[in-house]
Order: structure tokens, then C-alpha cells, then sequence
């Protein structure tokens, strides 16, 4: 029943492409088409993460703003920052529309059709923040590159990689996850940082770390980036940001700072947070080997969180379409220059088939299924690691050796 499900999908994106004619009808039939997709994963597996934010909407509807972190009838304690605790507070007056028994504090585990539509809407909705924020971003994507077919064009790429990423669908819209609100937030926070709007961008960075506490680590990049290039330029020309960040190509500093740290995380979360180093690939062949190399492995180590047989097949068609797209449409934006990947790194993404065949479909009619049961997980960790690892010493090798933006041939 769910492959049909995704069969559905695909008819839905075709139909969503379809309408691309002139203008910018592209951009909306993109966003259209992915959340499309987004409604048809709905009847899929949830997490406990789903009966987490259920407990908050609980928490913050029926007790006082005194007892909101002290609650603790629900081991899912409320445990993010405040903006977010009235972020629930507002979805729960909605929700009361659905279904009033989800808000009660004692219902541990409920799980109601209603309830299960009101949260997955409520993810699909929410994302609207993000999709604007993808367009605004795309706004400072360099589109010196003449290209005919629009599907070639960078911001056209971009609004692909970013809208429809992988890892974000299965952890938000199948897992259940907030994350492309938060991200939306990240995203438009690092656009107003492009238009030099510095204080927007620095109040919305500001908001994001009163949602998810998790993005402090981002802080000192913002810090460092807003004191060179807003504190500091009094009575002379602001800084040209690619004196600060060489290896950016779109010639602006923020990103390269600010996603550079975000990339930073375990490899379990890597395939949300590589979204981020998306916005660089578009622009500089090097740096899309990397994001190709950093995507791949990252969204392949979210693998284990859809451990559910009737997910098995949803999360291997859709990775292997958005990998198979990142790759072909990345390999024509630089089809003049030298291929993307060495045989090695070539060698090391092919490895992913064999260690999947071998994780799903082997190791379960083996001895060592009930003896050794973490082994596939530990075969998965390890093999990401590598080459996450990897990924990071070929960058931090970009970084240190590639000249800077302003002495290398403009292309």
C-alpha cells in the first residue's frame, strides 16, 4: 500500500513539472510538487519523536508557563529553548480542532488518525518558512553562467537540492521532525547576511537560537562574520567578504563561514545538516565534489532511522533520485571542467550498493542476526565516517591551498 503510495509521488512530480512555462513558475511548481510528496508520506512510520512534540503540545495547552519545564508525567520532557515552547503553544490551539484528547497531559502515546494528520500538516505547513527561504536564497545565486534549458540554470539546481533534499523529507515528513522550519529560519537568516542587511540577518540568527538551542555552535562564524564586515567598517569601504572566505564562489562570506561550522555534527544528523553546504556547490566545481561526496554519505547514514520494512523501498527510490539528480545535474553545470570525482571517491560511493545489499537483505538470514544485531548499524557508522572524514579533509585542503575569489579567472 505505501509503494503505491509512492508511485502516486512520482505521477505528482511529473504533473508539478509540467507546469514549469515562463517566468518563475518553476520555482512555485517545485515547491508545489514537493509538498505534494510531502501529503503522500503522511500514513508513513513515525517516531518517538512524533509522541515528543504530541507531549509538548500537551504540556504548553493544559499547565501554566510555570510548570512547562517541570512537567515530567512523559519521560519527553520539554527540553528546548522558549520560542519553542510557544511555537507549540500556538499549534496546540489548533490542534484543540482536531482532536482535544491529544492535549491532555496523560495521554501518553496517543495517537489518533487526527491527531497524526493535524502533526504531519502542521510539518508540511510550517515548511512554507522554508520555502521561502530557499527563494530568497536563490536570489544570491551568481547566474553568470548562460545556459538555454532552465534546467541547467544554478538557481534552478539549487532550488532543487535545497526544496526537494532528501534528508529532510525522510526526517521530518516520515521520522517526524521540525527541521525545515528551523532551517528555513537559518537559510533566511544567511540570505539577509547576502543583501547586506546585517541586522535582520543577525536578529534572525538570534530567534533560531531561541528555538533549538542545538545552532549555538553556529554563533561564532555569525560573530566573527558580523564584526568584520558590519562592526568594524566604519569611515572605510566594507570588506570584500571573499578576502575573508576565498573559496566561496558565489563571492560572499557569510556562507562560506557560517555553513562550514553547521556542517560540523555527528553522522547520524549529517544528512539534514548538508543541505547547508548545498549553496556552495552550484558555484565551484570543487566544492560540488564535496557536496556530492558529503550528501551521499550523509543521507545514506539516515538509513537506520527508517528501520521499517514497508519504508525500505520509499527511502532507496528517493535517495537514489535525489542522488542521481544532484550528480548528472552537477556534472552538466561543470561539464567543462574536470570530473567531479577521482576513481577512489568513485569507488568509495559505489561501496554504499554492496554495504546496503548487505545491511538489508543478507545479514538478516545470517547467524549473527540475534547474536550480533548492531553490526549493520556499526558497518554503516563507520563506512560514513570515512568518508565524512573524508569530505572535511578535502575541504579544509581547499580552503588552505585554492587562491583567493578575486585572483582566479572569473568563469
Amino acid at each position: 500500500m505505501r509503494i503505491k503510495w509512492v508511485e502516486c509521488a512520482a505521477l505528482s512530480v511529473m504533473a508539478a513539472l509540467s507546469v514549469m512555462t515562463g517566468g518563475g513558475s518553476w520555482f512555485l511548481a517545485l515547491a508545489l510538487g514537493v509538498t505534494l510528496l510531502k501529503c503522500l508520506l503522511i500514513p508513513t512510520y513515525h517516531s518517538t519523536d512524533f509522541e515528543v512534540h504530541r507531549n509538548w503540545l500537551a504540556i504548553t495547552h493544559s499547565l501554566p508557563i510555570s510548570q512547562w519545564y517541570y512537567e515530567a508525567t512523559s519521560e519527553w520532557t520539554l527540553d528546548y529553548p522558549p520560542f519553542f515552547a510557544w511555537f507549540e503553544y500556538a499549534l496546540s490551539h489548533v490542534a484543540k480542532y482536531f482532536d482535544q484528547e491529544m492535549l491532555n497531559v496523560h495521554n501518553l502515546n496517543y495517537s489518533s488518525s487526527r491527531t497524526l494528520l493535524f502533526q504531519r500538516f502542521s510539518v508540511i505547513f510550517t515548511d512554507a518558512l522554508f520555502v521561502y527561504a530557499v527563494h530568497e536564497c536563490c536570489k544570491c545565486v551568481d547566474g553568470k553562467k548562460a545556459c538555454k534549458e532552465l534546467t541547467e540554470k544554478p538557481k534552478f539546481i539549487l532550488s532543487v537540492l535545497l526544496l526537494w533534499n532528501f534528508g529532510l523529507l525522510i526526517v521530518d515528513h516520515i521520522h517526524f521532525q521540525y527541521n525545515g522550519f528551523l532551517f528555513g529560519l537559518m537559510l533566511l537568516s544567511i540570505a539577509r547576511l547576502f543583501q547586506k542587511r546585517h541586522m535582520e540577518g543577525a536578529f534572525l540568527f538570534a530567534v533560531l537560537l531561541h528555538f533549538k538551542h542545538i545552532y549555538l555552535y553556529v554563533a561564532p562564524a555569525y560573530g566573527i562574520y558580523l564584526l568584520r564586515s558590519y562592526c568594524f567598517t566604519a569611515n572605510k569601504p566594507e570588506p570584500a567578504a571573499s578576502s575573508l572566505f576565498p573559496t566561496l564562489p558565489f563571492q560572499e562570506g557569510p556562507l562560506s563561514c557560517i555553513l562550514g561550522s553547521k556542517l560540523l555534527g555527528c553522522v547520524q544528523c549529517f544528512g539534514q545538516s548538508a543541505l547547508r553546504h548545498r549553496l556552495l556547490s552550484v558555484g565551484k566545481a570543487g566544492d560540488a565534489s564535496i557536496f556530492l561526496i558529503l550528501s551521499t554519505t550523509g543521507h545514506y547514514s539516515l538509513f537506520p532511522l527508517l528501520f521499517t520494512a514497508p519504508e525500505l523501498p520509499i527511502k532507496i527510490l528517493l535517495m537514489l533520485l535525489f542522488t542521481i539528480y544532484s550528480i548528472s545535474s552537477l556534472k552538466t553545470l561543470f561539464r567543462k571542467e574536470k570530473p567531479l570525482f577521482n576513481w577512489m571517491e568513485t569507488f568509495y560511493l559505489l561501496g554504499l550498493g554492496p554495504l546496503e545489499v548487505f545491511c538489508e537483505f543478507v545479514f538478516p538470514f545470517t547467524s549473527w542476526k540475534l547474536k550480533y544485531p548492531f553490526i549493520p548499524l556499526l558497518l554503516t557508522s563507520v563506512y560514513c565516517a570515512v568518508g565524512i572524514t573524508y569530505a572535511w579533509f578535502k575541504l579544509y585542503v581547499s580552503v588552505f591551498t585554492d587562491p583567493p575569489v578575486g585572483k582566479t579567472k572569473k568563469q
